[in-house]
This record gives structure tokens, sequence and C-alpha cells, in this order.
């Protein structure tokens, strides 16, 4: 039995055209509800459903498979249901076994894998077919009657003011996550189908519709990103580094005699000097098989291990050496073959001209580029906390 994570997008939109496609941060405002899917626990595929080939393309990228949606499912009329149902229908032809379905909307960008996994696991219970995202609401509630006057609804405006943590218990959706057992789903095609129960969750509710929700959101999103908690740093004890583009500004000068150079930071020096001064274990892990790798090593007294193409496996086996973890390492990179590393170790840092997929993936976005200060403004933050 497998679990799928269905994430429908279309492409057209009256409020944000374009919205699911656009760079929320450094990466499509979608990408970032496939990346939290990568990370969940349970979730075994993630497929998207669109009527936009740059959309299904974009999914492609990011580890998701798009699913063509019809035209007549892509309207503004359209349910989301129809296009969960869509996907299945179109699953059935591998003869999968799905047990549970996953709707991700594409809308919330500060989903997360741990409350993805915190809502499948509520629906695992066996008396539970369908559960979904919401926050505690304590606002004071009304409505306005047939007269034009106004009616609390959760609190009755004729007796004396209650406090707000005195009024009852209500939940309003977050918009985010909804889990749906698939043959009940099928069934009643309908989210909220069989017994469903509300999960609580911690953190933005942000769904973005309109120009305003956008500015919002990438407000927030910016600030928490600038400001976010560095768990567990004192138990770091070992920094890891690759080459190009971290000690060097990923650019390289050929000599008449064939021979390569490369420009380094000496500020990057002396924040590795002061690194070690920490007693921090220090490796250089570079793809390139290059002397000046081993040159530079040799200069600023570091190990180096370099022409390696899995630094996953190598990294691994380094740590088994030296009896140490993933999570008591910082790692520093700035391509695709950096991002295994970063999302493994217990801190990832990238210089601010890296990729947008390994930006997305660090802990902490420097504010310098490879090669110009980004190690040195690392070894601050280490040394600092």
């Amino acid at each position: 039995m497998s679990i799928v994570a269905i994430i429908p997008a279309r492409g057209g939109s009256k409020g944000l055209p374009g919205k699911n496609k656009k760079k929320f941060g450094s990466i499509p405002l979608i990408a970032h509800t496939i990346n939290a899917a990568k990370r969940s626990e349970f979730v075994d595929e993630i497929f998207v459903s669109s009527d936009d080939p740059e959309i299904l393309a974009i999914a492609s990228e990011f580890g998701a498979e798009g699913i063509m949606r019809p035209a007549d499912l892509s309207s503004d009329a359209a349910s989301s249901e129809s296009a969960l149902l869509h996907c299945l229908k179109a699953l059935d032809t591998r003869n999968k076994n799905i047990e549970y379905v996953v709707f991700l909307q594409c809308t919330s960008p500060f989903t997360t894998s741990e409350q993805i996994d915190q809502v499948l696991s509520a629906c695992k219970n066996h008396n539970i077919q369908s559960a979904f995202s919401a926050v505690e609401d304590h606002g004071f509630l009304w409505s306005i009657n047939e007269s034009g006057i106004a009616c609390g609804i959760n609190h009755d405006a004729n007796q004396p003011r209650i406090r707000r943590q005195d009024l009852p218990a209500q939940y309003r959706e977050s918009g985010a996550i909804y889990v749906m057992n698939a043959e009940v789903f099928r069934r009643d095609k309908h989210r909220f189908c069989g017994n469903t129960v509300v999960v609580p969750i911690d953190g933005p509710s942000i769904e973005i519709d309109t120009h305003d929700d956008w500015a919002n959101a990438e407000n927030l999103y910016r600030s928490s990103k600038a400001s976010k908690p560095i768990s567990g740093i004192t138990a770091l004890k070992a920094v890891i580094m690759d080459f190009d583009g971290v000690h060097t500004d990923n650019r390289v000068i050929i000599n008449q005699d064939g021979t390569e150079a490369v420009i380094c930071d000496r500020g990057d020096g002396f924040g590795i000097e002061m690194l070690r001064k920490q007693n921090m274990r220090l490796l250089i892990l570079s793809k390139e098989q290059n002397i000046v790798v081993a040159k530079r090593a040799e200069k600023l007294k570091i190990e180096v291990i370099h022409g390696v193409d899995d630094k996953v496996s190598i990294l691994e086996s380094w740590l088994k050496e030296n009896k140490l973890t993933w999570s008591e390492i910082a790692y520093i990179g700035n391509d695709l073959n950096d991002i295994g590393c970063i999302e493994k170790s217990g801190m990832g840092f990238c210089p601010s001209d890296s990729h947008p997929k390994v930006k997305e993936m660090s802990d902490v976005i420097l504010s310098r580029d490879g090669g110009k200060g980004a190690i040195r403004e690392m070894s601050d933050i280490l040394i600092n906390l």
C-alpha cells in the first residue's frame, strides 16, 4: 500500500496570473510544496496535476511527476476534488495500490514535511478516514442577521464580555494539507470523507491568492529565512567545505602552459584559522581532481578529499572513520552536487551566489559570494553563536 501526494496547480489564476510558476524566494512557488513532500517520512510518490506544460516541467525538475489535466477540469469553477480524482484515475492504469491521498496546496509555501507527517499520522487511526491541517482561532466571530444587526456566533453579545482565552476551542482550515483514505475518497468524492479530524499545526498559514498575499508572504519568507533558528549548533565538531564556488568565485585562470589558477580570499583563510582554534575538524570535499585544490588545502593545513562524484557516500565513510555523525557537522556548498550533504548535515550554509536549489535547502544563506568572504562570514557565525 502506498501513499501519494497530489498537488493541483492550474496554469491560470485570476487573482494572481501565473502564480504557481512564479519565483517565490529563489525557486518557483510550487517547488516549495514539492520539496516539503519529498522530505516527508511517509509519502512515496508526488504528482502534480496541471493544464500548463511549464508547470509540469517545473514539477519534473524538482522531483515530482506531472499529470496533464484536461481543460474541462481546469476552469475556475472546477473543484480540487475533480483534479484529484482525475489523477487517481490516471494512476489506476499502473495498478498502484494507493492507501492514502495527501492533497497539498501549492499556494501555501510554508508547509513543512513535519506538518504533512503530522496530518498523515492522525489519519492513520483505524477510525479516521480524513484529516486536515488547521490553525487555532481565538477570535470573536460575528454574523449579520436579516435585519442587518450584528449577532455573535461563538459568544453571546448580550452577556458580559468573556476573556478571549475562555472562548470555545475553534479551528480555521490552513488550506495547506488534506489527507484522505483513498478508497473512501473515491466513494464520497469529497476531501472531508468518512470520519474527519482536525490537526492543529504551528507556523504561518498564509494562502497566496492575490498580489497583497504574495507581498506579505515574501516579506515573511525573507525574515524567517534570515532569522532561522540554528538549533544544536553547539554540538558541531567539524566543518566540511566544497572548493569551487566556495573557496573560489567559481572561475579558473588558464595559464599559457595549460596550468590552472584560482583566486581566493585571504579573509576566508583567517576564518578557517579561527575555526581551527575552536578545535573544529576541517575538510575540503571537492569534485575537482586538481592540484590547485590540493595546494590550497596544504596552504590552509586542511585535510582534502578531491575527485569525488558521490559526496554523500564519501563523507559518510569519512564520518565513520572519525567517529562523527551528520548532526555534528556544518557543510558549505554552492551547487547541485552539494545538496545531499547539506540536507543531511547538522547545519547547511551556502554563499549568496549559489544555485537556487542549494539556497532553498540551506539553513543559512550567506550575504557574501563564494571566494569573496563567504567562509569568513560562516566562521564568524559559528564562533559567535
